[in-house]
């Protein structure tokens, strides 16, 4: 990129010369105003009647718990319609509870068509006999997710009678708070002592605060690598970021900067996931089973072995209904012929399809085995059909930068575990927390991370065995013990790798990944496909323009404001869906307003600059010149007190 120090603060100099600017042209405006009479208001009145009107989509938004704790009237003529739901994973699955709870449809109406034959989608946790057990992912979850809250609050868990998914998560987060011991290692083991700092230069600072200013507009089909540079990715905050979201060099800029806005509110708890919550057990039976158990409670239909391979339309006078699904019922052709009161909701895409598998004698590749379920070209053949539907090639056609590699390693006897505690300085068999979160081996050629959640992770896990949770960002780079490629490794070599960078010695490492461990590697061509950079259209809103019964679900939908790969894009993406197409009289609540929140801004512009106050910030001699008049201004205000206890201020400064 062709920046420079001085560019950058010539620009700041300039915004900030532009902002005086503009408040005395007000100024002068206002005056001029005054001096003719002032503007003509007649027409003006205050009110706030409409305020709650829904928009185009048939939703409107809200925040307060009026709004959450309220639940809305039974909608009009529920009772003769049906819904079709493509897809189990969790956006489908809220999709369907938000039909029983708030849309009030019976259940019988409510019918989920999944190619595969079990529920979750990407939200997976399984044992598979033939090789052991495994996670593709996991979730890191806060306290903003609004809609996934709203949702939990109503499934009953499966672990505490009388109590909700919610309210056993809430208990477990807080007798149990999350945090890690060692974000990062060196040289075989050795704490990385990141110490919590994000060692961000002035000119780093400048370019993530111009990221974030930057209209969304102007960073369509822009990479991160053309708004950042080395002071940027030779910091602790890019190992922090790209690490704990899966971000490369070349995704997104508009989705790194709508992460920063959404999780400003967190900047702090970056560097030692303390800002993070985790399920007791793995997503599939903390998230989805409850919330099949309770949709099979409602009498939902959930039909396995069905593929849906298109959903056709009749388009005209602006109009789109969808009139019938395309099928496969255990491989034979089927239809579903659909009139407006059906409505249709499809996840469109998928981070987890046409995933390989591997086991412990086998690389993910050549004849293993691939699960699919036909996601993306479903999409495909949707899009075809309108503008409106979305670009689906702009995500899923270069596996090359949307791809890497997970791998679960489950330990069979205690003779690796105390390198793991060395390193996260917990025992991890006690069933709290052990890492807090990924431990990155910041020297690795794979950019190798682990984690261990809480043990077992699995309700029928042996409690002597503990369950680890890897990955690796770069997949096609020689590793640093076994050198080979991840991509090409077996468990076994995967689980080498791993012992070399925990430290254990190199005459053991071979033996030890034989005898000590088994590992399940799964290779994901699309898992970041919702990072690759994109432009307005790309991604089709929930509710389509012009769209009567059809909807679409999930991380390649559009809605405003959220961030793809997280449990509330899922959620949220169901719940206006649902709300739209079936005239729900609800707010959806509005994603959580840190951005908007002045005392964010400053806790964050501090934490950033690793404890530093923006005033200690040198900037262009004029600009430096108008510092302590300004704050002169200030005294005995309240700006003043919230300055201070923010540490914006301090005596020094005054």
């Amino acid at each position: 990129m062709a920046k420079n120090l001085g560019k950058l603060t010539a620009a700041a100099a300039a915004g900030l010369a532009g902002a005086g600017a503009a408040v005395m042209l007000a100024k002068k405006a206002t005056q001029a105003q005054k001096a003719s009479g002032g503007e003509k208001t007649e027409d003006y009145r205050n009110t706030e009647l409409g305020r709650q009107q829904k928009n185009c989509k048939g939703i409107y938004y809200s925040s307060g718990n009026y709004e959450a704790f309220a639940r809305p009237e039974k909608p009009e003529g529920v009772e003769g319609k049906n819904a079709y739901i493509v897809g189990s994973g969790l956006a489908a699955l809220a999709a369907a509870c938000f039909l029983v709870r708030d849309g009030q449809m019976p259940g019988s109406h409510i019918h989920i068509l999944e190619a595969m034959d079990v529920a979750g989608g990407a939200c997976d946790g399984i044992c598979d006999p033939a090789r052991g057990y495994v996670m593709r992912g996991g979730r890191e979850m806060e306290n903003h997710f609004e809609c996934l809250w709203d949702l939990f609050r109503s499934i009953p868990s499966l672990e505490k009678p009388g109590a909700s998914v919610l309210d056993e998560f809430y208990w477990l987060n807080k007798h149990d708070p999350n945090y890690s011991l060692c974000r990062a290692t060196v040289n075989r083991g050795q704490d990385a002592h990141t110490d919590g700092k994000f060692n961000l230069s002035q000119k780093g600072c400048m370019e993530i605060v111009k990221l974030f200013m930057t209209p969304d507009e102007d960073l369509y089909d822009k990479t991160i690598e053309d708004v950042f540079d080395d002071e940027v990715f030779s910091s602790t905050f890019w190992l922090y970021w790209r690490t704990m979201f899966a971000f490369e060099n070349w995704h997104s800029a508009l989705e790194m900067k709508l992460y920063f806005q959404r999780f400003i509110h967190h900047i702090a708890g970056l560097p030692d996931f303390s800002a993070l919550k985790f399920t007791r057990y793995n997503q599939y039976e903390s998230l989805i089973l409850p919330m099949q158990k309770y949709l099979e409670a409602a009498g939902v239909d959930f039909r396995f072995g069905t593929e849906v391979t298109n959903v056709l339309f009749d388009i005209r006078g602006g109009r789109k209904t969808a009139t019938a699904i395309e099928c496969k019922v255990n491989g034979v052709e089927q239809g579903i012929v659909l009139t407006e009161n059906d409505l249709v909701f499809v996840t469109n895409g998928s981070c987890t399809e046409g995933t390989i598998y591997g086991d412990q004698d086998h690389a993910p590749n050549g004849d293993a085995e691939v699960r699919t379920s036909g996601c993306w070209s479903l999409w495909k053949n949707i899009a075809r059909q309108d503008p409106a539907f979305g670009r689906p090639e702009k995500f899923c056609s270069d596996v090359g930068k949307t791809n890497w590699e997970s791998a679960t390693i489950t330990t069979l006897d205690d003779r690796i575990l105390p390198y793991i505690t060395n390193i996260c300085k917990r025992d991890p068999r006690t069933g709290k927390v052990v890492t807090g979160g990924i431990v990155s081996c910041q020297d690795s050629k794979w950019l190798l991370s682990w984690t261990i959640n809480r043990q077992g992770q699995f309700k029928a896990q042996n409690p002597e065995q503990v369950c680890v949770w890897v990955y690796g960002l770069f997949t096609d780079v020689p590793g640093d013990y076994v050198k080979k490629p991840m991509k090409d490794c077996t468990g076994r070599e995967i689980t080498e790798e791993w012992l070399y960078h925990l430290g254990v010695p190199v005459e053991q490492i071979a033996q030890l990944a034989r005898e000590s461990a088994v590992c399940v590697p799964t290779m994901m061509p699309y898992i970041t496909a919702f990072f690759m950079p994109r432009t307005k259209g790309d991604r089709p809103d929930v509710i389509p323009d012009g769209c009567v019964n059809f909807a679409f679900l999930g991380q390649f939908a559009e809605t405003p404001r959220d961030t793809v790969f997280t449990t509330e894009y899922s959620v949220r993406t169901a719940m206006e869906a649902v709300y739209g197409l079936l005239g729900v009289d609800r707010g959806v609540p509005e994603v959580w307003g840190s951005v908007y929140d002045i005392r964010a801004l400053l806790d964050s512009s501090v934490c950033l600059m690793d404890g530093r106050s923006p005033l200690d910030m040198e900037l262009p001699g004029p600009l430096n010149l108008l510092k302590k008049p300004a704050l002169k201004m200030l005294r005995g205000t309240v700006v003043e007190q919230l300055l201070r206890e923010h540490h914006i201020l301090r005596d020094r400064q005054q």
